[in-house]
This record gives C-alpha cells, sequence and structure tokens, in this order.
C-alpha cells in the first residue's frame, strides 16, 4: 500500500463544503475522489487536513490517500491537473511515508479573512472578500486580538453547541493588517473550532466599530458561551492559507 500527499488550492464559491454528504455530490472531496478512483482505476478515499465549510477557499490544503499500486506522481498530477474543473487546483503530489494522514499529523494551520473596508465597488474581488465599508479601528482590534493570543478555552468562539471534545486551542499569531481599502486578518494556531475563525473575525469587527471593548475579550473568554461572542462573517472572504507539519 503506498501514501500518497496531494496539496491542493480551490476557490470554494460554488461548492458545499470540502466533506462529501449524502444528499449532494458537490463537494471538494466527492469531485477529488471520483477523479482519483477513475484514474487508478482502483476505490480512493481521500483524507484532507480539515473541513472547509460551503463558500470557503483554500490555498494551500493538504491531502493524503492510498493506493494499492505505485504511481509516477508527475504522471498522476498532470492527470489530475488535466481532469479537475478548473476552480481546483493540484499544486502538488509526493509519495509520502506510510503512516502519514493529512489531518492527524497536522501541526498547525493559517487562515486569512479578508475584507473590502470602502465604499468603492469591488468588482474582481467581490467573491472572496467580505465588504463591510464602517470605519474601523484597526488599534483597538489589535488590542482586543492580543487576548487572544496564547492558549485558551475557546468555547464562546465555537459554532457546535453540542461540541464534546476539548474547547482548548492555542493561537500563536494573529496580525491585522491594512493594505489599502483591504483588511486583512492572519490567523495561525494549533487547529481550530467549528466557525472559529469567522467568529473570531466577527467579534473583532464589533471591536473595530465600537460595539464592543478590546478589554472585553478575557470576560468574553471565560464565559464559554456563544452568544457572549460576535457574529459569524459570511465565508467567501476566508481562505485556508497552510497547513504545518513537523
Amino acid at each position: 500500500m503506498y501514501t500518497y500527499r496531494l496539496t491542493l488550492c480551490y476557490d470554494g464559491s460554488r461548492y458545499n463544503g470540502w466533506q462529501k454528504q449524502g444528499n449532494t455530490k458537490n463537494t471538494i472531496q466527492e469531485k477529488l475522489e471520483t477523479l482519483l478512483t477513475r484514474l487508478l482505476d482502483e476505490e480512493i478515499e481521500v483524507a484532507g487536513s480539515g473541513r472547509t465549510d460551503a463558500g470557503v477557499h483554500a490555498m494551500g490544503q493538504v491531502v493524503s490517500f492510498h493506493s494499492a499500486q505505485h504511481h509516477d506522481p508527475a504522471w498522476l498530477l498532470g492527470e489530475m491537473r488535466r481532469y479537475l474543473p478548473d476552480d481546483i487546483g493540484a499544486m502538488e503530489l509526493t509519495v509520502a511515508s506510510p503512516r502519514f494522514h493529512a489531518r492527524l499529523n497536522a501541526t498547525g494551520k493559517t487562515y486569512v479573512y479578508r475584507i473590502w473596508n470602502s465604499d468603492a465597488p469591488n468588482v474582481f474581488e467581490r467573491k472572496y472578500m467580505y465588504t463591510m465599508p464602517d470605519t474601523l479601528d484597526i488599534s483597538a482590534m489589535e488590542a482586543a486580538a492580543a487576548h487572544l493570543i496564547g492558549t485558551h478555552n475557546f468555547m464562546s468562539f465555537c459554532a457546535n453547541k453540542r461540541m464534546k471534545k476539548s474547547t482548548v486551542r492555542t493561537i500563536t499569531d494573529l496580525r491585522i493588517d491594512r493594505l489599502g481599502h483591504e483588511v486583512r486578518f492572519t490567523v495561525t494556531g494549533d487547529g481550530f473550532l467549528y466557525n472559529m475563525v469567522r467568529i473570531l473575525v466577527g467579534t473583532l469587527l464589533e471591536v473595530g466599530t465600537g460595539k464592543r471593548a478590546a478589554d472585553s475579550i478575557p470576560a468574553l473568554l471565560d464565559a464559554a458561551d456563544r452568544s457572549q461572542a460576535g457574529y459569524l462573517v459570511p465565508p467567501h472572504g476566508l481562505r485556508l492559507e497552510a497547513v504545518y507539519y513537523d
């Protein structure tokens, strides 16, 4: 049995997320497994480093899968690039160690959330940036973000109210950059809960618009209550930037 490691990028606009589902075939995982099964003439199941929701994009999603045969990575990568739809890109393919697993071996991830902070039209990137023309106080958001760095219980930032596993995560970096009309949030951590990044951004935006105080974040973390945190920003501004392994 041979193990392969694949790096993908994709535009999630027209897909119902990463994970295959019983009621639709319109997922990234479904498209990938269908193609690999046909190309390799055996049933292929892929494991992603994590699930991206409907409408969320990826620059560096990592995928692992097994095959009973050895395949030339260059050939298989070329075939994938030939037959995958234009909004899914196969970036790199290698033979991995037998025990490699894209999700279980991941040690961290970086997500980027992009905001178009202007009332001017944003015709060409409107599918990849959340338009929010309100004046944003970057300094206040940075002060609030500083409270989120480190190891905390992020239950207040988890959309799964029935979460039974640990909601403790570590954020190692949270940057907020203004790039002209764009405000970009870059978050790196050892793992993220369901909708965690989008809730974090929504909460920081409430700080940026004066609806929430920057120094309220510690109490919000202590509350472990989703209803106390900010709103869930739309999915199309989010992309999975990179996944890290030892």
